[in-house]
């Protein structure tokens, strides 16, 4: 197992679900796309629409794709 990375910051925190230990598949408040108090991630940093975090549970870490383009519009 990892390590929590020595800058993570309980005060920056995601919502997404761990793929590895997927301790949040039987939470209620997760499954309805809630924030709940047990089931957040670190949230390390971010570029553009990906989102760096780690599992304070398991210490996985990984990148998520929001797939948000905030600011960008679509051409056709």
């Amino acid at each position: 197992m990892l390590p929590i990375d020595p800058h993570a910051d309980r005060g920056r925190r995601a919502w997404v679900s761990c793929p590895r230990c997927l301790d949040d598949k039987d939470c209620g408040d997760c499954g309805a796309g809630r924030n709940c108090r047990e089931h957040w991630r670190y949230l390390l940093g971010t570029t553009g629409s990906l989102l760096h975090v780690q599992c304070p549970r398991c210490a996985y870490l990984w990148d998520h794709e929001t797939r948000f383009r905030g600011g960008h519009t679509a051409t056709r």
